[in-house]
């Protein structure tokens, strides 16, 4: 992996883990609200969840498991 892919994949995680805080946020927002919409906090959720699994996918492409 060269340095500017590394660099690259870095931001990558940086930015999705803006992303999944942001979303914290709004999800507590919502579901503090009176009359929230439960869908649009289950959708926010479902993204969530997908930006759990695309950092966990960046992490592993940054720092690769070493077979010993």
């Amino acid at each position: 992996m060269t340095k500017d892919e590394l660099r690259e994949l870095e931001v990558e995680l940086s930015r999705l883990r803006q992303e999944h805080r942001d979303l914290d946020t709004a999800i507590e927002a919502l579901q503090d609200a009176p009359g929230s919409d439960i869908l649009q906090v289950q959708r926010f959720k479902k993204r969530k969840l997908f930006l759990r699994d695309r950092i966990r996918f960046v992490e592993n492409q940054i720092t690769p498991d070493i077979i010993a």
